[in-house]
Parts: structure tokens; C-alpha cells; sequence
């Protein structure tokens, strides 16, 4: 095995670590800070949006985030794994693409949300630790998804 592949096959447990640490992270501490009119200020996590949207009654909302949020990115770590150690074969790769293309839904809307509070003057808002760890899970899934291409590719 060539230097650069015992390299990437050498990085890809670390960055699997790293992913599996900064998930959770990212779906339980504060994603934003949000201050309204001086007084009020909310930290919500991504676990306190879906259950505030689910006691709020958006069942379709509360399912679609739930999706994006927690069970692809999930879904993604967990068949990483599986892949990286031999557990299931490698061709499993493409399936594991098409997830990690909306793996980054959620930072992506987040930054939306950030992004229409800050210009449209109603709060300040600023991006807290949970878009951080949530974002860089998902960031380091990808590079790993990565590594394990390009550590199966032949020749």
C-alpha cells in the first residue's frame, strides 16, 4: 500500500472520532444567540427547536428537521463506520454520498435564520458553540467519507 494510502487509512478512524465527539455536541448545546429588543434573550439547541416545533403542533416540521438533523447525519456516522471497518462492503460508498449531501441542510438553514435576523434589524443574533460542533461533525464525516474513497479506489 502506497505512503498516501496508509495515510488516509491511518486518518480515517481519528476523523470518525472526532465526527462521532462533535455531533452530539452539536445537537444539544446552544446553536444562536438571539437578543430581542435589548431584554430578551433565547440560546436554543437543535434537540430544544424540534421539541419546541413538536409542542407546537408542526408535525411536519418537527418530522423534516428531526430527518435532516438527526437521523441522516446518524445514519451517515454510523454506515461510515461500518464501511471504514470492514463490517459492510465498500460499494455501499455511493448510497453514503447520496446522504451526505444533505448532511448539511441543517448548518446551511441555521445560517439562513442568522443571516435574515442580523439584516433584518427585529435581533442580534450570533452563531454560539452547537452550529460550531454540529457543523464540524459534519465536516469531518465528509473527509472521512473521503478517505475511505480514496483508500477503496483501485490503482
Amino acid at each position: 500500500m502506497p505512503i498516501r494510502s496508509r495515510f488516509m487509512a491511518s486518518l480515517t478512524p481519528i476523523l470518525l472520532l472526532l465526527s462521532a465527539f462533535c455531533f452530539p455536541l452539536g445537537l444539544v448545546l446552544p446553536l444562536m444567540r438571539m437578543e430581542k429588543l435589548f431584554f430578551f434573550e433565547e440560546t436554543p439547541s437543535l434537540v430544544d427547536i424540534v421539541s419546541g416545533l413538536y409542542g407546537a403542533g408542526e408535525w411536519g416540521l418537527t418530522a423534516i428537521v428531526s430527518i435532516f438533523s438527526f437521523i441522516f447525519p446518524a445514519m451517515k456516522l454510523f454506515l461510515l463506520y461500518l464501511i471504514a471497518f470492514g463490517a459492510t462492503p465498500r460499494h455501499r460508498l455511493r448510497f453514503l454520498s447520496a446522504l451526505g449531501k444533505w448532511s448539511m441542510m441543517d448548518v446551511m438553514l441555521v445560517a439562513l435564520v442568522v443571516f435574515a435576523a442580523k439584516t433584518s434589524g427585529v435581533a442580534t443574533v450570533a452563531a454560539l458553540p452547537g452550529l460550531w460542533f454540529f457543523a464540524a461533525a459534519t465536516a469531518l464525516s465528509a473527509f472521512a467519507a473521503m478517505t475511505i474513497e480514496r483508500v477503496s479506489r483501485p490503482a
